[in-house]
């Protein structure tokens, strides 16, 4: 997919799914439990142990299909750079680094970096990113997309952190156009129950779908 038709079809899916895993074959187990229960944005972490080999086997397993492989915890152009190669359709990091924006603008691939701040915020902007990351949402609550939207309605907010099946509505109703989902989602892989993972997945899809009036 084209820059364009990524951002098109997060809007539709609405959620996105953080992973970190302790290994490899850990973090390969939750991304197949995830998509099986329905969510297709799946952010793999740079602080997942083989992250970029990860990232080079999903794109090839998820070729064609409508999961969407994207890289989280991005800090820098290079890890972009590599990520990119790697297969990565999105690229997400918990602040925002003006040359990791340029790179991916470089090679038009979304990028959403994290803020905390309107001034942050417009920063972003004037970069030209794509989806403006919230980043920890817990630290604000629901209302703050609503708050950064008053004086920036052209903003496209996304918030992590903090982010449950119970209080997906909230983000969405305050202007959240997707959230982004990783602890809340991912609990039961701790203890090895992948199936849990799957059922979560499948919650967090339909309170999604029902803020946004689809179900």
């Amino acid at each position: 997919m084209n820059k364009e038709q990524v951002i098109t079809k997060l809007k539709e899916e609405g959620i996105v799914a953080v992973v970190r895993a302790e290994n490899q074959e850990q973090g390969e187990k939750l991304i197949d439990a995830i998509v099986a229960g329905g969510i297709n944005f799946i952010e793999v972490t740079m602080t997942v142990p083989g992250a970029v080999d990860i990232i080079k086997a999903l794109a090839a397993k998820y070729k064609d299909s409508d999961v969407v492989i994207g890289a989280g915890t991005v800090l820098d152009p290079e890890t972009a750079r590599a990520v990119i190669l790697a297969g990565a359709e999105y690229v997400v990091s918990p602040s925002l680094n003006e040359e990791t924006v340029k790179l991916c603008n470089r090679y038009r691939i979304p990028v959403m970096p994290g803020i905390m701040t309107v001034k942050e915020a417009v920063s972003a902007l004037e970069l030209g990113c794509d989806v403006i990351k919230v980043f920890p949402g817990n630290a604000f609550g629901p209302s703050i997309i609503s708050a950064f939207r008053g004086p920036l309605p052209q903003g496209v907010f996304m918030p992590t952190g903090g982010v449950d099946v119970d209080n997906v509505e909230k983000w969405m109703k305050a202007g959240a156009v997707a959230v982004g989902t990783g602890s809340n989602l991912t609990a039961g892989a701790k203890t090895g129950d992948y199936a849990a993972v799957t059922a979560k997945a499948e919650e967090f899809v339909a309170a999604v779908r029902k803020a946004q009036g689809r179900c």
